[in-house]
């Protein structure tokens, strides 16, 4: 009997204040939608900066004047290295079809580089990708290129001029004895090293602020959800402020009291959760899988078992913080 009453004094007051209902379900549902995309957002950069980070790889940039023996000899020397797994060649005739491949939406930009542009490179797969800094650090030592100049393009005479023993004078002589860039015979004709981490640690600092941005938009909205849930508490409280002393008067309970209104912020949040989810569920289906699926080639694409977790989670977060905050609320009207 007291669970028919609590339910249907909930229904009640819900219809009593639809406009108000309204609002704070709309509130609600962007708010979660927001922390629901901000969750889905952190958990996807980690899987793909695990993705990405187990894929790195070191490019050696070589030479216009480097000669078919140096190459032999530089990849013979990479291969015999203990720390490296991999070492593939990829001419300038191959490295510039895969540029216009991958720009191939954008022709003006293939259209001004030159095939003679891109260099031919080394792509060295490493053991332990984490070790792709010191790898590369020690290969330009070898290599003669000046640390701070490693983005610049060094003159083919200071590679060859350049012997282990001039590197060791900049501290990284114990790296480069654990490569085979630290051989007897310095390294000629690399142009330039690059390690790929340094490159998605840029990128993926970028995507952490845009995630910081979203989780700082949803904690706003969060709490203005909060206030209006507040508020439509006190002012549904107010409206039935005599059933509320008549009850107290006959001995009801606290919480015979105060259930019903709990129960209305309950009801609006878990609505409202699911309201989020079918708004995420729509961004996967028409955006992700939809005119963002080219994107799914640099991003790894989202689950459909990360999107269907968003459900229980938006539900029990938006129930909890909405059943407190209405029994925090109700506290100063019950003690009145």
């Amino acid at each position: 009997m007291r669970a028919k009453y609590v339910l249907t004094e909930v229904f009640v007051g819900l219809w009593r204040n639809v406009t108000m209902t309204i609002a704070m379900i709309i509130t609600m549902a962007v708010s979660l939608t927001m922390l629901g995309a901000s969750l889905m957002l952190y958990w996807q950069v980690g899987e793909m900066k695990d993705w990405y980070y187990a894929r790195v790889q070191v490019s050696v940039f070589l030479t216009p004047e480097i000669t078919d023996q140096q190459r032999s000899d530089l990849k013979a020397r990479l291969e015999q290295d203990p720390a490296v797994e991999k070492v593939f060649y990829e001419d300038q005739e191959t490295a510039y079809n895969r540029f216009k491949e991958q720009f191939k939406d954008l022709p003006d930009l293939v259209k001004s580089v030159e095939p003679t542009s891109l260099p031919a490179s080394f792509r060295v797969t490493l053991k332990d990708p984490e070790k792709s800094a010191q790898f590369a650090t020690a290969l330009e030592a070898a290599a003669g290129l000046d640390q701070a100049d490693a983005e610049t393009t060094p003159s083919p005479s200071a590679s060859a001029s350049a012997s282990p023993g001039a590197s060791t004078g900049t501290g990284t002589d114990t790296t480069t004895n654990t490569t085979a860039s630290g051989a007897d015979q310095p390294i000629v004709g690399i142009k330039q090293v690059v390690d790929q981490k340094k490159l998605l640690e840029k990128i993926f600092g970028i995507i952490g602020s845009i995630q910081n941005m979203s989780l700082i938009v949803s904690i706003v909205m969060g709490i203005a959800a909060l206030l209006l849930v507040a508020n439509t508490i006190q002012v549904a409280a107010y409206s039935k402020r005599r059933e509320v002393a008549v009850m107290k008067l006959v001995g009801a309970s606290n919480w015979f009291i105060q259930a019903p209104f709990v129960l209305e912020a309950v009801f609006a949040a878990v609505l409202g959760s699911v309201i989020a989810f079918l708004l995420l569920v729509c961004g996967k289906v028409f955006l992700m899988d939809g005119s963002l699926k080219s994107l799914q080639e640099i991003i790894t694409p989202i689950k459909w078992g990360t999107v269907l977790l968003m459900l229980p989670v938006l539900a029990a977060i938006g129930a909890a913080i909405s059943a407190t905050t209405g029994w925090v609320t109700l506290r100063a009207y019950i003690k009145k």
